[in-house]
């Protein structure tokens, strides 16, 4: 058995700046943290896992060259595991749907997809998530909702709210989210077949009809996605 990780990393991210300032700029993945690419410090993480046979990355088809080339002369040390780079698509689901067909992989092997601006993954997260797939066929790192949680029902003017969802049965999905090569293929053909677009792998799996254990992430496993994320990370790196 081997585990297989999937970054889909195609996108823009229009959150980190204005959209009218987005034309013509990297992807947010590519935004310097510390001297590095986001993406590369969530690379990291998986190079240094021992579980981890290889790492595919999608990309947007003008940003491969470049970011290979970037690996090879200022990186090296991200390609002590075998890192792929294929063509993403348009939406998150395209792309790891692109990695997958491209992959090699028997049916029982485990396949990790995380976001590409989740750059504080613990090893421990990735060891449990990878565990709870041995055990289960499926499974994400989440954290309790500390929030309450509203139901609402949008309006032209605003939003009402319908209902309070118990926090007890809510948990704010993180990445990786690990499955069986053959209950995430199954997943992903099924909702192409039926021209479905999901939140993301989880969601697709679900809907096949498989149970998705879910395992403890981490406080600091953030998404970057906006500066004040940014001012966040780069505290985290200091301390």
């Amino acid at each position: 058995m081997k585990v297989i990780v999937i970054i889909p990393a195609a996108g823009l991210g229009t959150r980190m700046a204005p959209p009218s300032s987005t034309r013509g700029k990297k992807s947010k993945q590519f935004t310097e943290l510390a001297g590095a690419p986001i993406l590369v410090h969530t690379l990291r993480k998986f190079v240094s896992s021992p579980a981890v046979s290889e790492i595919w990355v999608a990309l947007r088809k003008s940003e491969i060259g470049d970011f290979r080339a970037r690996l090879e002369k200022e990186c090296r040390d991200t390609l002590q595991k075998k890192i792929e780079l294929v063509e993403g698509g348009e939406h998150r689901q395209q792309s790891v749907a692109n990695a997958l067909a491209a992959i090699s992989a028997r049916a029982d092997d485990i396949i990790l997809v995380h976001d590409a601006v989740r750059p504080f993954v613990t090893p421990e997260t990735i060891k449990e998530v990878i565990r709870a797939v041995e055990k289960y066929g499926a499974a994400i790192a989440g954290m309790p909702a500390v929030d309450t949680v509203k139901q609402v029902e949008r309006t032209a003017e605003g939003a009402l709210i319908r209902a309070t969802v118990p926090r007890e049965r809510v948990v704010m999905a993180q990445t990786p989210q690990g499955f069986r090569y053959g209950v995430l293929k199954k997943a992903f053909d099924e909702a192409e077949a039926d021209g479905f677009l999901g939140t993301d792998e989880a969601s697709l799996v679900e809907r096949s009809g498989k149970e998705v254990a879910v395992v403890m992430g981490s406080a600091r496993n953030i998404k970057i996605t906006t500066p004040a994320d940014m001012e966040l990370a780069e505290f985290y790196l200091k301390n």
